[in-house]
């Protein structure tokens, strides 16, 4: 009897454990400020007679500016550097739409979805109006020289 609640107590004590680091990890990336909920679809198939969006591929997430970068990190992950670094003059904003069929369900209910270009990668992020409006206005306030490509 003993052991089994020093064992349930172990167990507890563990995942309480990792719900504050958890917690304590999304603190830390959001503490400089400049951060968004961004869910991201990386390598999509853009080609003609790929099939119509699904929810398939989506992964919620947290954007942070970083000078001319963009950091995203994901959501449900311990990993303390981001998952993908996007820079301001590489990014191509290729179209807007609204989400389509089960992407309603896979993505934050007012999200917008931007398909982009990236150093040759296909990629969809999907923000909030407000993200949206935001991140346009970094992308067109790049330095004088750099390139921009917004749809």
């Amino acid at each position: 009897m003993f052991l089994a609640l020093l064992v349930s107590g172990g167990v507890v004590l563990l995942v309480l454990v990792g719900l504050f680091v958890f917690g304590l990890r999304r603190r830390l990336i959001q503490r400089s400020g400049g951060t968004f909920d961004c869910s991201l679809r990386w390598n999509i198939d853009v080609s003609a007679d790929a099939p119509e969006p699904s929810g398939k591929g989506w992964v919620y997430g947290v954007a942070r500016y970083n000078g001319d970068r963009i950091e995203w990190f994901r959501v449900f992950s311990y990993a303390p550097r981001p998952r993908r670094v996007l820079e301001r003059s590489a990014i191509e904003v290729l179209s807007r739409r609204t989400p389509q069929g089960e992407e309603e369900l896979a993505l934050l209910s007012d999200a917008i979805v931007l398909g982009c270009l990236h150093r040759g990668t296909h990629l969809e992020l999907a923000m909030s109006e407000d993200a949206l409006t935001g991140f346009l206005a970094w992308l067109e306030a790049a330095p004088p020289g750099q390139r921009v490509n917004v749809a």
